[in-house]
């Protein structure tokens, strides 16, 4: 039975208040992976659903790794449920570099700081602020909601979304569409404007593991098989690498649209497209990450004594390729290794893209524009990978979008698992309000 979705109600002045309060105490659980779980946290988040009513589901994939499931009925049964899904884990910190304890989640200048203030507790907040509001209210989503809190996203998700994918994908059942991290955030296009990336796709993962198989020799005498000096070789030919420019359908409809926003006469089709896109200013540079594939040595391990020369040495690459380029990717990295190099895969995870368009692009962008008359929701390309990787095994479509205002001279990009981890306390209220509209109107 199908029944009409009332008319939209905003979010209260309670539900802005008790998201900082609420981002505040998740902040406080130190959920480090590797070095802690999601235990404690998330006994937190079934107590908070339940205080408001909502039932929900603790899943642990292993000791301590667990993840929450809850769903909330929508006003139309007709149609599929939609999923909000935040991680509760954070990359580690060391308290001596930041200016204020990282898992403090003290305020300070208009800011909430600490570690996860934006990867992505801030998120989880909004989802348990806006489910509690609900729930006080009486109000109900356009549709069903299915609310997942899940473990070990900074790990690749192999104890939360992955695992959940696999072992319980009933919890999913009737999941048509979701929303996740890596977009909704606004961007400064001058003055007074801002985009809003909403991702509609992804690059892919490959993480390599390079090894170099040589002869074992002493330190002191010539040798035409050295393994360091062969991986040394085939490390320096894969990080000085350029991929040539790919523009997919989202990178070039936001650079298209930023160019109309900007009156800048652009020719996307141009042979010197880096001249074109200077034209763009600092909105190029935003972009240049999801321009091309990419692959940078990130780690290298080899010997045990300086006299000695090893019959072995081993890298580790972080590869990232765009939709539609993964062959490009592999077949390059092969034809920059030397013969004595073979490679292995660490972490292999597919690119990501689905069209710019539906009921729920529509509502993302609606609920943007009405509480931002100044911002402008544009298609993007995530460079990294998120949990959306996992849902799409269950013909789920993905999106990210956080809807999160932020201040003009705020680097957002840097703060990202980065020292003095922050997010302002208006756009913590910011993202309870648009959220409260997406669902109403999803």
């Amino acid at each position: 039975m199908s029944t009409t979705a009332p008319a939209t109600v905003p979010a209260s002045e309670e539900a802005q208040r008790e998201v900082v309060d609420l981002c505040a105490e998740l902040i406080r659980f130190d959920t480090s992976n590797p070095t802690s779980d999601e235990r404690a946290c998330a006994d937190w988040v079934v107590a908070k659903l339940a205080e408001a009513g909502i039932a929900s589901e603790l899943v642990e994939s292993a000791p301590g790794r667990a993840n929450v499931v809850a769903r909330i009925p929508g006003a139309d049964t007709s149609r599929g449920a939609l999923l909000v899904h935040g991680h509760l884990d954070v990359v580690p910190a060391d308290a001596a570099e930041w200016r204020v304890p990282p898992f403090s989640g003290e305020i300070r200048d208009g800011y909430l700081w600490g570690r996860g203030a934006i990867d992505m507790k801030d998120t989880v907040a909004v989802m348990l602020a806006t489910a509690r509001h609900f729930a006080r209210t009486g109000t109900r989503p356009s549709r069903e909601i299915v609310l997942a809190f899940l473990a070990d996203e900074e790990a690749g998700g192999k104890y939360g979304a992955h695992w959940l994918v696999e072992h319980r994908p009933e919890l999913f059942a009737g999941v048509t569409e979701a929303i996740g991290e890596g977009g909704g955030f606004s961007y400064a296009l001058d003055d007074t404007r801002r985009l809003y990336p909403i991702e509609n796709a992804q690059r892919g993962m490959a993480w390599m593991e390079l090894t170099a198989a040589g002869r074992a020799g002493h330190g002191s005498s010539p040798n035409d098989e050295n393994a360091v000096t062969d991986l040394a070789e085939s490390l320096t030919r894969i990080g000085r690498h350029t991929f040539p420019v790919r523009l997919i359908e989202p990178v070039r409809a936001l650079l298209a649209e930023a160019a109309r926003l900007q009156r800048v006469d652009l020719d996307l089709d141009a042979e010197d497209l880096d001249a074109e896109l200077a034209k763009l200013g600092h909105v190029a540079d935003f972009m240049q990450v999801v321009l091309r594939n990419s692959a940078n040595p990130t780690m290298f391990t080899a010997g045990y004594q300086t006299n000695v020369i090893p019959g072995r040495a081993t890298a580790r690459v972080d590869g990232r390729f765009l939709p539609g380029h993964e062959q490009e990717l592999i077949d390059t990295i092969d034809a920059l290794l030397l013969p004595s190099v073979s490679r292995q895969w660490v972490n292999h995870d597919i690119a990501m893209e689905t069209a710019f368009d539906g009921p729920l692009v529509d509502a993302m962008c609606a609920a943007v524009r009405a509480e931002d008359p100044d911002g402008h929701p544009v298609p993007y390309c995530n460079p990294g990978g998120t949990d959306a990787k996992a849902f799409t095994k269950l013909d789920i479509r993905c999106f990210g979008f956080k809807g999160l205002k932020l201040p003009h001279d705020l680097d957002y990009g840097r703060l990202f698992h980065g020292v003095d981890e922050r997010v302002p306390l208006e756009g913590l209220r910011f993202g309870v309000r648009v959220m409260a509209r997406l669902w109403q109107d999803c």
